[in-house]
């Protein structure tokens, strides 16, 4: 029975529908024509999706190459910084004593010393007091004493005065 009737529908111009329904001529191009215009409208939609993403990617792009570039800048700038601090630790080097240039002048200034200190001290042991004299005397000695030790230090290091 349904051939029967599926054959008087194909002769009368009607179609089955997803359904099940019959419909007309008319009302199946309609849908067919809704449908076409349903497929263009995603068409154009996932065309215009595939752009926008091609424009991304390109903004992506771009924006890397602009990350590389500044990067490249900053290691550069850093370099540079770091090349001057080495440069300018490497030309102070040999402006400071050493621990060694110390206890050397320490040593020296000791030596030199060391005749006024004995000095004072016999002049202590003899009155048992220490006279203005003696202190005056034994500064003055000290003073020259360093004075021309300190010289000598300033020309051995090259120190600028």
């Amino acid at each position: 029975m349904s051939n029967g009737t599926e054959e008087e529908a194909v002769s009368s111009n009607q179609h089955r529908s997803e359904t099940g329904q019959f419909m007309s001529r008319e009302e199946y191009n309609a849908l067919s024509d809704c449908e076409r215009r349903v497929l263009t409208e995603r068409d154009r939609r996932y065309t215009e999706v595939a752009q926008e993403r091609e424009k991304a990617l390109q903004i992506k792009q771009t924006a890397d190459e602009k990350a590389l570039v500044l990067v490249a800048e900053n290691q550069a700038y850093k370099d540079e910084k770091a090349n001057n601090l080495r440069e300018q630790i490497g030309g102070e080097r040999g402006l400071y004593p050493t621990k060694e240039d110390l206890s050397s002048s320490t040593r020296e200034i000791m030596a030199a010393v060391q005749p006024t200190i004995d000095w004072v001290t016999r002049q202590q042991g003899r009155t048992g007091t220490i006279s203005l004299t003696s202190i005056v005397a034994g500064a003055t000695i000290f003073g020259i004493v360093f004075g021309v030790v300190v010289g000598i230090i300033g020309l051995v290091l090259k120190v600028p005065a």
